[in-house]
This record gives structure tokens, C-alpha cells and sequence, in this order.
């Protein structure tokens, strides 16, 4: 059997013709769909930041509004080469089984990321401790998390580990308390110590007055009578009133001769450390 290959040359020739402006003008439908998706979620983050609204659900939408237009736009140009959209459904669910037994993983943190978009024990910019990691929330997505350490490290966490771990919130409340533990000599007065450091913390430029920084008698230590000095303050200020504090509780215990003692330990030996060697 002999090929005509003049004539498979013009059916080529032919095809291309008639498809190369579909290809052409699904490209380009996908191009505009990919700018229009990003302009729509930019419009929405910026619409919901001018009325105040949510961070979390602020990027959850525009990120759920620019998805659904590439979806959208991907299933219409698959209806311009003559493919049933509508069949979608069948094959996806025969192979729902499949899919679900090879992405349990996956399913778990979407299913996980929900729960926590609906509970919200956490939103973006929160201070949280999660499994022994802490950092600030940058985004909460439907399958993982990102947080930022204070070193600066970006941390990917999956929202499955997420949920069904302890989570702390440092920053839920608008305050937090500081406690600075201090140990006194056993030879300073219990009254006058404590007139002394409540003279200390007294005027502190970022404790609140309202709870009042207030000292607490810990207990009998093995070297030393043991303190806490503690104060409330807004969030932000955390760390400049830790440091007030310890500045504050060294400088009055210095001025008023009250020492704060090193661990100390006592030996008692049985018998004279004296006699003729062996």
C-alpha cells in the first residue's frame, strides 16, 4: 500500500489552520483569566482592609475568588476543543476513592484548615506557640500554615500537626503578664524586701495600672528567699517592660544592700580529713 504523502502533508496543513487560532485564543484566555484573577484578589484585599475586615477571612476570600476564576477559566477554554465539562463528574467520582486513599494527608490538613478558619483560635499577626515552634502568623491557608520566628525564620507548617496539637496564643487578650523571678538573702528583712521592690516597680513606664504590678512571695529556696515580681502590659511593649522590670528589681536591691545569693551548697564530712597516707 503506497502513502500519499502530499496529501497527509495538506490534512496537516489543514488541521493547523483550523486549530492554530483556537490554541492561540486559549492561551490568551488563560493569560487575561491569570491577571484578572490577581486584580480581582488585590481589589478584595484592599476592599476588605478599607471596611476592616477580618485579616484571616480578608485572605482567605481573595485567595478563594482568585482560584475559582483560573478554575473557571480552565474549563471553559476545555469546551472549545469539544470536551464534555459535564463528564468531569463521573470520572471524578470513580476516582474519589483512589484520590482519597493516595491524599489522606492532604485531605486531613484541608479538612484540618477549615476547622481552623471556623474555630479561629488563631488569626494572622497572632503570636502563637504551636508544638514547641513560636513565631507570628503571616498566612493561614486550607492546607498549611506560615509563621514567622523572631529570628526571622519562615516556618511551614501543615494545618493537620496544627490541630491536633496544644496551641498557645500569646497575643489573644490585648495584655500580658510578666513574672521575673528574684532570690534574696536569707539575712534580709521578708517586710523590708518587699517594701523595696514594690517601691521599685512602682513607676514603670510600660506596666499598666490596671491589673497593678504587684510582688509575690514564692517561697524558701536552697540558697535564697525567693520573689516574683510581676506587671501586665500591652502586647507590643512585652519585651521593654521585661526589661524594665529586671533593670528596676537590681538597682533597688543594690541600693538597699539586700543581696541576691549564688546557689550555695553545704558539706558535711564524716571523720578527720587528717592522718598518714597510704
Amino acid at each position: 500500500m503506497e502513502i500519499d504523502f502530499n496529501l497527509l502533508g495538506n490534512d496537516a496543513w489543514n488541521w493547523a489552520k483550523s486549530t492554530a487560532p483556537s490554541v492561540i485564543g486559549v492561551i490568551v484566555a488563560l493569560f487575561v483569566a491569570w491577571i484578572v484573577a490577581g486584580a480581582v484578589r488585590r481589589t478584595l484585599a484592599r476592599g476588605f482592609e478599607r471596611t476592616k475586615f477580618d485579616k484571616t477571612l480578608a485572605r482567605f476570600f481573595s485567595n478563594l475568588a482568585r482560584y475559582l476564576i483560573l478554575i473557571a477559566a480552565l474549563l471553559g477554554c476545555l469546551g472549545v476543543f469539544g470536551i464534555d465539562t459535564t463528564s468531569f463528574a463521573a470520572v471524578i467520582g470513580a476516582a474519589g476513592l483512589a484520590i482519597g486513599l493516595a491524599f489522606q494527608g492532604t485531605l486531613a490538613n484541608f479538612a484540618a484548615g477549615i476547622m481552623l478558619l471556623i474555630f479561629r483560635p488563631f488569626k494572622v499577626d497572632d503570636l502563637v506557640e504551636i508544638g514547641g515552634v513560636t513565631g507570628h502568623v503571616q498566612e493561614i491557608e486550607l492546607f498549611t500554615t506560615e509563621l514567622m520566628t523572631a529570628l526571622n525564620e519562615k516556618l511551614i507548617l501543615p494545618n493537620s500537626e496544627i490541630f491536633g496539637s496544644t496551641i498557645k496564643n500569646y497575643t489573644h487578650h490585648n495584655s500580658r503578664r510578666i513574672d521575673i523571678d528574684v532570690g534574696c538573702d536569707y539575712s534580709a528583712d521578708i517586710d523590708a524586701t518587699r517594701e523595696v521592690l514594690e517601691k521599685a516597680i512602682s513607676d514603670l513606664e510600660h506596666a499598666l495600672t490596671e491589673p497593678a504590678p504587684s510582688i509575690f512571695l514564692k517561697g524558701l529556696g536552697g540558697s535564697s528567699v525567693d520573689w516574683v515580681v510581676r506587671a501586665h502590659c500591652e502586647n507590643g511593649a512585652y519585651w521593654d517592660l521585661h526589661q524594665e522590670l529586671v533593670r528596676a528589681t537590681k538597682y533597688a536591691l543594690d541600693g538597699a544592700g539586700i543581696g541576691i545569693p549564688y546557689p550555695q551548697m553545704d558539706v558535711h564530712l564524716d571523720g578527720s580529713l587528717t592522718g598518714d597516707a597510704k
